[in-house]
């Protein structure tokens, strides 16, 4: 039997869509390409949506404030949550479908009793800091993928971390999806584009502008070894009181695990810090010479 040609879809407000049969009567026969996104829409997010369009007829944006990624003092009840400025935000580009479940929607149960864990490097970094975070989000998009059952999903670079580990569960686990990566979005400062950036006002706002300097810092000293890089990139923040530091690492983008003294190739420096309310993370490429 053939299968009906993709619908190509045209500007206008997206529907919207909040179950899961529903979503999965409306996209069969389609080619798809799928945002995640948790809502608070901003220009990265966009810029997804614009690559999505690029690659399939039809594109489903996700949003879904994912509670199983959230730890117990972080900032679910506070994070943006606005659909309506959301769907107005994607009038204009080409969204067919917004996937808007409810939790019980997406976990009838409550909290489900079978996860996707991310291993070693989902205990590192982000994991680290935030313990339990990348099971959740690992655990919903492989939810979403078996929902929508996409031929692509779409991340930012931004968050390096959850991209590698998603790339890893899609392999590893065989989803018949191809994970389709867009560049960080930043601000004329450098500043990466964040939903958390509204948390922080004018006086922080203009402090947290360090983090992507501190990433320029240390490409800029990648030539010189692992210690200078790491070096420059601390001395940026010497100064600014109002961004603390959590962490500063260099990792194998092959393993996302960190590197040793003597490596020389391909690295990715990591950054986190805590700016006023807002925990913001952001990350570049590098090449150790």
């Amino acid at each position: 039997m053939n299968t009906p040609a993709p619908l190509l879809d045209v500007e206008g407000r997206p529907e919207v869509v909040e179950t899961i049969d529903s979503l999965r009567e409306k996209l069969r026969g389609r080619t798809i390409a799928l945002v995640p996104t948790m809502g608070a829409l901003h220009q990265g997010h966009l810029a997804l949506i614009d690559r999505a369009r690029e690659l399939a007829g039809t594109v489903v944006v996700s949003i879904f404030v994912n509670p199983l990624q959230f730890g117990p003092d972080e900032d679910l009840e506070e994070y943006p949550r606005d659909l309506s400025a959301d769907l107005e935000a994607l009038s204009q580009h080409g969204v067919a479908f917004v996937f808007a479940p409810t939790v019980a929607e997406m976990y009838p149960d409550g909290v489900t009793q079978v996860k996707v864990t991310g291993g070693e490097v989902g205990e590192l970094f982000e994991g680290r800091s935030r313990p339990g975070h990348f099971d959740g989000v690992l655990t919903v998009v492989a939810k979403l993928l078996g929902i929508a059952r996409p031929d692509f999903v779409l991340f930012g670079q931004k968050d390096a971390q959850q991209v590698f580990l998603v790339q890893r569960m899609v392999a590893d686990l065989n989803f018949a999806t191809r994970v389709e990566v867009v560049e960080t979005v930043r601000a004329d400062d450098g500043l990466a584009l964040s939903s958390r950036n509204r948390y922080l006002n004018a006086e922080e706002r203009h402090a947290a502008a360090a983090i992507s300097r501190a990433l320029e810092a240390a490409a800029s000293a990648a030539d010189r070894g692992i210690d200078s890089v790491l070096a420059a990139a601390q001395a940026v923040f010497m100064d600014e009181r109002l961004v603390r530091l959590e962490y500063l690492k260099v990792v194998n983008p092959r393993t996302f695990l960190p590197v040793d003294d003597g490596y020389r190739g391909p690295a990715r420096v990591l950054i986190a810090a805590q700016v006023g309310a807002a925990r913001l993370i952001d990350n570049d490429a590098i090449y150790l010479n």
